[in-house]
């Protein structure tokens, strides 16, 4: 199962969520920007009704898979403005 892993960081003078190397929107705390990855991580695991999804790559490449609506990756948000202990 694929997994995706939300980041939350500071970002462009506030925080953010970062997902490999794209960046959400800035927000103007931590906390607003922790609550909004933890509702796109739990967005993210929902399943849906088959369909087609275009995206495009890094190198400007655009592709096309199915989904078949159950095939939802495995989400998670790491805090990395929190200190390991």
């Amino acid at each position: 199962m694929t997994k995706v892993t939300y980041k939350v960081v500071q970002h462009d003078g506030g925080w953010a969520y970062r997902v490999d190397d794209v960046f959400s929107e800035t927000f103007p705390t931590h906390d607003a920007a922790l609550a909004a990855a933890r509702i796109a991580a739990a967005e993210q695991q929902v399943g849906g009704e088959p369909e087609e999804i275009s995206w495009q790559d890094s190198a400007g490449n655009w592709h096309i898979e199915h989904s078949d609506g159950g095939d939802r990756p495995e989400a998670e948000v790491v805090d990395e403005a929190t200190p390991t202990r």
